[in-house]
């Protein structure tokens, strides 16, 4: 599983590594119980503190995606990927509402919202 931190990104580095295996899992790059490299491992190679990779790996535990072994490591967990599609879902339809409420401030037409989905989708790519 290959990490890439940016500096540049406004999200704290233990969300963009967080992200970053939850993607890795969910593109089936990472699969139910392949080891994740040690959080002092992880932080070395990185580049970053310990306490930065460690509460990356406790987010994970907590929502479920990974589960650690005392003197072993950490695991990826099983994971039920419908309910984790369900719950991405979800939360982009709030993201969208926000758009929808911020756009209705400029007055922006439902075609304008589109036209501007697509292009950052594309520049996304």
């Amino acid at each position: 599983m290959n990490i890439l931190i940016s500096k540049l990104n406004p999200k704290p580095i233990y969300e963009q590594i967080k992200e970053q295996i939850i993607q890795a899992i969910l593109n089936g790059d990472a699969e139910v119980g392949d080891l994740l490299p040690s959080v002092r491992g992880l932080a070395k190679d990185l580049k970053v503190s310990v306490i930065t990779t460690k509460r990356a790996y406790e987010d994970l535990e907590r929502e479920g995606y990974v589960t650690s072994v005392v003197g072993k490591g950490t695991y990826i967990a099983e994971q039920d990927h419908d309910f984790i599609r369900r719950k991405y879902l979800k939360r982009m339809e709030i993201l969208i509402k926000n758009l929808i409420e911020e756009s209705a401030m400029i007055d922006l037409s439902l075609e304008e919202i589109k036209d501007l989905v697509e292009r950052v989708y594309k520049e996304g790519k």
